[in-house]
C-alpha cells in the first residue's frame, strides 16, 4: 500500500509535521498536485487560545480537498498536502506577510489587502472575519511555526518540482482549494452560468496558456463550468512555483465546496461520493497532461 510510504502528519512524539507527501507509484507524469489548506488536526495549544469554537475554525479550511486526490499516485502523479490547518498556518501567502495586528512587535510598514484584512501567513481571522483569537501572539511563536511548518513545505515542493523538471523537462503543479458557494455568485455571476472551478493562472504569468487550457478541458468533458481568472487568479503558491519560461508551470484550482461540503456544519453533504468518484476520474486525465505525449514541450 502506498500508505506505507506516506509521511504521518504526526512524529513519534505527537508533534505535527508540516506536509504529508504520498509519491507517485510510478512517476510517469511532471503532474503534481497539492492542497495546502485541507489539513484539520489542529494543535490543543491553539485549540485552548482560540476565541473560536472548532467548527468556526474550520470555515476557512478547504475541507476535504485531500480525499479527492486519492487516485493520483496510482495515476502516476505525486501528492502534497499540507500538515496543519490554514488558520494556524496559511502556506499560500509570504513567510513575511506577517500582521502587526495579531503578532506583537511586527512593524505595521509594507501592509498589503490581505495583511490588512487578517489574512496574513498567520491568520488573524477565518471566513466571515471572524477573529481567532482574543490577543496578539509573539513574534517568537510566529517564527516558531514559519520554522516548523511554512518552510520545510515549501522545501518540500520546490524539490518535488525541481525532480520533475529532471525526470521529465518539465514540471506542472496543480495546487488544489475549495471556494464558499456564494464567492462567485457575489461576484457579479447569475447562479445558472455560476462557475464550478475557477482556474487561476495568474493570467499567463504562472503557466503556459495551452496547459491551462487542457485543464480547463478536463474540468469541462466531466460536465463542470470553467472560469479563468476571476475572481481567483492565484496567490503566493503560483506566484513562487510558477516559472513558465523555465519549464515550471502552476495553476491555482477553486473548487465550488457546494458541490459536496455541508458548509455550515463543515462535512461532507450528500453528493460527497459522487463528487469523490466524478474526482478520481478527473485527477486521473489531470495527470496525464503531464505525459510526454499530452501536451508537448513544443507547444509550451
Amino acid at each position: 500500500m502506498l500508505n506505507a510510504m506516506r509521511y504521518s502528519q504526526k512524529n513519534r512524539n505527537g508533534a505535527m509535521q508540516s506536509f504529508d507527501f504520498l509519491p507517485a507509484a510510478t512517476p510517469d507524469s511532471a503532474v503534481v498536485f497539492a492542497s495546502p489548506h485541507s489539513g484539520r488536526n489542529y494543535p490543543s495549544e491553539f485549540l485552548a487560545a482560540s476565541a473560536l469554537d472548532p467548527i468556526l475554525l474550520r470555515s476557512s479550511e478547504d475541507a476535504y480537498v485531500d480525499r479527492f486526490l486519492r487516485a493520483a499516485p496510482a495515476a502516476g502523479a505525486s501528492v502534497l498536502l499540507g500538515g496543519v490547518p490554514r488558520a494556524y498556518v496559511d502556506y499560500n501567502r509570504a513567510a513575511t506577510e506577517l500582521d502587526p495586528a495579531l503578532i506583537a512587535g511586527v512593524s505595521a510598514r509594507g501592509l498589503n489587502p490581505r495583511i490588512s484584512s487578517g489574512l496574513g501567513v498567520i491568520p488573524r481571522v477565518v471566513a466571515g472575519g471572524r477573529a481567532i483569537y482574543r490577543g496578539k501572539i509573539t513574534q517568537a511563536e510566529a517564527d516558531l511555526r514559519l520554522r516548523l511548518y511554512w518552510h520545510p513545505y515549501h522545501e518540500k515542493l520546490a524539490e518535488i518540482m525541481a525532480a520533475q523538471r529532471a525526470r521529465h523537462g518539465r514540471a506542472i503543479l496543480l495546487d488544489m482549494h475549495s471556494m464558499p458557494r456564494d464567492a462567485v455568485s457575489m461576484n457579479g455571476q447569475h447562479t445558472a452560468l455560476r462557475p464550478d472551478i475557477v482556474l487561476g493562472d495568474r493570467f499567463g504569468a504562472s503557466a503556459h496558456s495551452p496547459i491551462t487550457e487542457a485543464v480547463a478541458a478536463v474540468f469541462t468533458a466531466a460536465g463542470l463550468r470553467v472560469a479563468r481568472n476571476s475572481p481567483f487568479a492565484g496567490a503566493y503558491i503560483t506566484q513562487r512555483h510558477g516559472m513558465p519560461s523555465s519549464g515550471q508551470h502552476a495553476i491555482q484550482i477553486e473548487i465550488d465546496r457546494g458541490l459536496y461540503l455541508d458548509e455550515r456544519h463543515v462535512c461532507p453533504n450528500a453528493s460527497f461520493d459522487s463528487f469523490q468518484r466524478l474526482m478520481d476520474g478527473i485527477v486521473r486525465d489531470l495527470a496525464a497532461i503531464g505525459r510526454s505525449d499530452a501536451v508537448p514541450l513544443a507547444a509550451e
